[in-house]
């Protein structure tokens, strides 16, 4: 799949793909139409962004946590480690658009994208999910 990306992001067309596994939930869940576009400038943190980890040898789409002298550090938003440094090179598109269930998502790309990956690469996201959670499950139960 890596290769037909990236010929139809050197032709400068969009590609798009459902996203599978639950790496990057609840913003990108197992199922949602994931579209990418080439990268048209550096990535910024917050960006989420398809790219080949050599590692693992296949295509990952994760968040842009940080930036070491021109690697990338990458992290799902739902996994404790992160991806270790991705040079340039390796890196494909950019997540623009993510569709569930036919309608568009949008959080998750927004300006909220920079607090995301600043509290993912802190490792705080995940335990402020769990406790948001726990918090709203009264509530759920009350309104229902």
């Amino acid at each position: 799949m890596v290769e037909l990306l990236e010929a139809v992001l050197g032709r400068g067309a969009q590609f798009r793909f459902c996203a599978k596994g639950y790496s990057m939930s609840p913003f990108i869940k197992d199922g949602d139409i994931l579209t990418l576009s080439r990268l048209e400038s550096l990535p910024c943190i917050g960006d989420v962004i398809a790219f080949f980890d050599p590692k693992k040898g296949r295509l990952i789409v994760h968040r842009v946590v940080g930036r070491v002298d021109g690697a990338y550090i990458t992290k799902g938003d739902n996994c404790t480690v992160k991806d270790g440094f991705m040079p340039y090179a390796n890196l494909l598109g950019r997540v623009t658009k993510v569709e569930r269930q036919g309608k568009v998502v949008f959080i998750g790309l927004g300006l909220e994208k920079f607090l995301i990956a600043h509290l993912s690469h802190k490792d705080i996201l995940i335990p402020l999910f769990n406790l948001c959670h726990l918090i709203s499950l009264p509530i759920r139960r009350f309104s229902s």
